[in-house]
């Protein structure tokens, strides 16, 4: 009598593809300069989605993938994003921003709106046709919600990647830092006003007030308490703000970027903090990965699909560099710098995809319209490394040259 393969059988086999076949491709064909392994999981996440694996081979997709399986993957992946996106918020440095808000306020300022215009004319050329705008989305919504993505700047990669580039502690790492922790906050504010419903006004009246006062109660406890427990009361927290603030409509993910932003990162050790999230990226990252690719669909057929993406792939990198050079220019940066900064900016991967699952949730775009910005994030990515080295050796060398003359 054959043995009948149970849920948990089934989680375990799509936990070992999951793991097993990014890492093998990332390995075997040496991507990282041009694809790291972050990139190969995304992709791989929409290789494995219903859009290409269950396209190909629908009863092995069906098999593996099946309801329980994803209910099981979400879980997984709601928690790992949300602990992420929580790290993102702990992250930032906004007395720093605020020290040298001149230059930050111009630089982010720019490089926010350059983009954001020209990310919602490319979706105003979108809705021309139908199959963009989500059923409860108006238009003003599409428009700025898909501008908005084409102006993120993806933080917790960004991190990363100034890591593998060996700049993120020196003086032009710690400045790209500040201008996308300023990008981070205006994001997550727009966020909660596109998503701001008028039937759920006293929620999330009440939620603000509440987070307000919860706020400075768990800032008095973080600071009496060591900084070991300090790990527990954060995710305590975490979980309380993401589901009020799902509860008050504005989404977990708003909760968890704000229960983060609100705590100091020097409360917590700086090394214990990159393990923990490079352990959350490694081990429970690749998860989210999946769920988003099984979410990818091609509605509309892969020639309109594919056309979006590039549409928006231009508007993003174009707007980006064009804003943070004409920082450059008003701040007279010297020559290279733009480019550099500019590149790095446009890394879009987690942050994005995450914005754009929000948007997707809550109805205001459609599929079609999500896996555009999924490739277009993708693409974003999969630029910077390759770009960014070239030039950062370059302007690194000009610095070397002035200090030996």
């Amino acid at each position: 009598m054959g043995h009948a393969v149970t849920t948990t059988e089934l989680f375990l086999i799509a936990m070992l593809i999951i793991f097993s076949v990014p890492y093998l491709v990332w390995r075997l064909f040496r991507t990282e300069h041009w694809a790291p392994l972050v990139v190969v999981q995304i992709v791989g996440g929409i290789l494995l989605g219903p859009g290409v694996l269950g396209a190909v081979f629908p009863t092995y997709y069906a098999t593996v993938f099946s309801p329980p399986v994803i209910a099981a993957l979400n879980g997984v992946a709601w928690w790992a994003v949300m602990i992420f996106v929580f790290v993102a918020g702990l992250e930032l440095d906004l007395r720093q921003a605020w020290a040298k808000r001149g230059e930050t306020g111009v630089t982010a300022g720019l490089a926010l709106a350059a983009p954001l215009a020209l990310g919602s004319l490319a979706a105003l050329v979108m809705l021309r046709w139908p199959g963009w705008a989500g059923e409860t989305g108006q238009t003003w919504q599409v428009v700025l919600g898909i501008g908005m993505a084409c102006a993120v700047t993806a933080l917790p990669i960004l991190m990363l990647f100034m890591e593998k580039l060996d700049i993120l502690r020196r003086p032009l790492g710690q400045r790209v830092l500040r201008y996308a922790s300023l990008d981070d906050v205006a994001i997550w504010g727009v966020l909660a006003l596109i998503l701001l419903d008028w039937e759920r006004i006293g929620r999330q009246v009440s939620f603000l007030i509440a987070f307000a006062v919860l706020t400075l109660a768990v800032r008095a406890v973080m600071r009496r308490i060591p900084e070991r427990d300090r790990w527990f009361v954060a995710l305590i927290w975490l979980a309380g703000c993401g589901f009020a603030a799902d509860w008050a409509g504005l989404h977990f993910m708003v909760g968890a970027f704000l229960s983060g932003a609100v705590l100091d990162s020097a409360w917590f050790d700086r090394e214990r903090m990159d393990r923990f999230r490079d352990s959350v990226l490694i081990a429970f990252m690749p998860v989210f990965f999946l769920s988003t690719g099984l979410r990818t669909q091609w509605d509309m057929g892969g020639v309109a699909v594919f056309g979006a993406a590039a549409l928006l792939l231009v508007a993003s990198v174009a707007g980006k560099l064009a804003g943070v050079h004409l920082a450059g220019r008003l701040l007279k940066w010297r020559p290279g710098e733009a480019s550099v900064i500019g590149w790095l900016l446009q890394t879009k991967a987690l942050i994005m995809i995450i914005f754009a699952n929000i948007l997707l949730d809550k109805g205001v775009i459609t599929n079609a319209a999500f896996t555009a910005l999924l490739l277009m994030a993708v693409g974003s990515t999969m630029l910077t490394i390759p770009i960014v080295t070239p030039r950062l050796k370059r302007l690194l060398a000009t610095d070397e040259a002035i200090r030996g003359s």
